[in-house]
């Protein structure tokens, strides 16, 4: 026999890789793949929510959530970790950016194409629905994200990263607490 809880660890495992999934498989801009993704269990997991507590204790100014968000990812099997490569698609003309053109915006320090973040926006949505229709516990955290960053946790080249930690529990964690 397979026990309650064994059966929703194996669930959660394959609902974030469906989750990855969807999210590579989502709708791009210009049919350019700027999208990664990557799933975190176990230890990776804790040098995430340690990275979180270190932000927050160290930066001045940090928002105090990231020793919330901390202890909720904690309690999950995965955490789905979902970003965007940073690259110009030579859409002219496009100016969502800030820029007259790509070629600007390419000059331009701190500055990335409109569209990374609009895939990154659908790829998100398509990889939460996804925990959804599995009734997964599952909420998108900007914080776990900017910590996998510093970790670069999915590699060099991905210029932004949003986490979808993934639970299947009692109640929600995310919502209600434990």
């Amino acid at each position: 026999m397979i026990s309650g809880k064994t059966a929703c660890s194996e669930a959660i495992m394959g609902v974030a890789k469906e989750m990855c999934l969807a999210a590579i498989t989502a709708p791009k801009a210009c049919g350019k793949d700027s999208v990664a993704c990557g799933i975190l269990t176990g230890e990776e997991i804790a040098a995430l929510a340690k990275e979180m507590r270190r932000m927050e204790d160290e930066i001045e100014g940090c928002r105090p959530i990231f020793y919330r968000d901390a202890a909720q990812i904690e309690q999950c099997e995965a955490v789905v970790l979902i970003g965007a490569l940073h690259q110009a698609r030579g859409v002219y003309p496009c100016g969502l950016c800030g820029n007259g053109t790509c070629a600007s915006m390419a000059k331009t320090p701190g500055q990335h194409c409109a569209f990374d973040d609009i895939d990154l926006g659908i790829a998100l949505g398509s990889a939460a629905s996804v925990a959804a229709d599995h009734r997964a516990d599952n909420r998108i955290f900007y914080t776990a994200g900017v910590a996998a960053m510093n970790l670069k946790l999915l590699g060099e080249q991905v210029g932004t990263i949003v986490a979808i930690p993934v639970s299947a529990t009692n109640r929600n964690i995310f919502f209600f607490g434990r």
